[in-house]
């Protein structure tokens, strides 16, 4: 079983130090091993099915994990944060 940590940014000028630092603590806590780190440069506006977390979860597989730093991060708006949860418990992904 994969663990993923979605990581992402609004502009090319921003980095992704902080969120990783939290993922990676937050893993260590829970024993959670062999993150794959997948990074993003995109607007929050952006629909997450045309960013690369929607390649991420469309390649996921039943019992894999994905984390991500804070709820913000995976989408701007409420709706959209509520279609990846919805995504992601009809195919088993663990968050």
């Amino acid at each position: 079983m994969a663990v993923y940590a979605y990581l992402r940014v609004s502009t090319d000028r921003q980095d992704v130090d902080n969120q990783k630092h939290g993922v990676l603590e937050y893993a260590n806590q829970r024993g959670l091993s062999s993150l794959q780190f997948v990074e993003d440069a995109a607007s929050g506006r952006k629909k997450w099915s045309e960013r690369k977390l929607g390649e991420m979860l469309h390649s996921m597989s039943a019992g894999d994990t994905v984390v991500f730093a804070e709820v913000s991060r995976i989408a701007r708006s409420t709706l959209q944060v509520l279609e990846v949860l919805e995504h992601c418990t009809e195919h088993q992904i663990n968050v």
